[in-house]
């Protein structure tokens, strides 16, 4: 029996990266996925190649930053498969224009706070009922590694320790609902933006490591640098009950970098 067997999971930006890892996982594992993406060439794309392997996989388009929108996917989610007992809300990402206090476009705030903050705000303020309904359930959010030191992006970083302090507060809420809600803190993770971001280089050896990675103010990535598949493990872990232990934490998931 899969670790998830029996479960339904609502998971956000499931076209791409991280989430489409953790989308494939889970079902593996044996839950049945509502994939939330914007992009519906990637979102139908994830479906198809779940549903190739065994799985199932429903997508519905989704804009995490529009409330109206996230409603509809999550309860569309429900509906089809009639609960709901995870929410993996992995949308999100920085923007190269992140800069410092003073120079910033407000723009980048307004984008970023919307994209990274307020869309899993959303997902939980909607999908909450879902897993109150279902008996309770678990909630994983994704952070950064950018939260748990300073560095250069610093709306990036505001939004994503907004995550943390979401996740503590949701996890002393609904607690006594049998919902448990825990962040993972990613560092740099080889997905298809980041590469296109940063270049090939991230995925030699630690010297390369070092130089592409010198504009987030660390070279300590002594494992090198993460898989998706190594952050959709963790959330995999979160959302099952073996981590029933396991509320209102966040993970460092960076090699180690912000411990020492």
């Amino acid at each position: 029996m899969g670790r998830l067997e029996g479960k339904v999971a609502s998971i956000t930006g499931a076209g791409s990266g991280i989430a489409r890892a953790a989308a494939n996982i889970f079902a593996r594992e044996g839950a049945k996925v509502g994939i939330l993406e914007l992009k519906e060439e990637l979102g139908k794309a994830c479906e198809a190649e779940i549903r190739a392997a065994g799985g199932d996989a429903t997508f519905f388009q989704t804009d995490v930053t529009q409330e109206a929108s996230v409603k509809a996917g999550i309860d569309a989610t429900a509906a089809k498969y009639g609960k709901l007992n995870i929410l993996f809300n992995c949308a999100g990402g920085s923007i190269p224009q992140d800069n410092n206090v003073v120079d910033v476009d407000m723009s980048v705030w307004d984008h970023t706070m919307n994209f990274d903050l307020k869309g899993p705000f959303l997902c939980c303020r909607h999908g909450i009922p879902h897993l109150i309904k279902a008996g309770g359930g678990a909630i994983v959010n994704v952070a950064s590694v950018a939260a748990l030191k300073g560095n250069s992006l610093m709306v990036y970083s505001s939004a994503k320790g907004g995550i943390i302090s979401l996740t503590r507060s949701l996890a002393a809420q609904y607690a006594a609902s049998n919902i448990r809600a825990n962040a993972i803190c990613p560092g740099i993770i080889m997905t298809d933006r980041v590469k296109q971001r940063f270049g090939p280089s991230l995925e030699g050896s630690n010297s390369g490591q070092t130089q592409a990675l010198s504009g987030f103010g660390t070279s300590r990535y002594p494992f090198g640098v993460g898989q998706p598949e190594d952050i959709a493990n963790i959330a995999l872990f979160l959302a099952s009950d073996e981590a029933r232990m396991i509320n209102g934490h966040s993970v460092p998931a960076e090699g180690g970098m912000s411990a020492y």
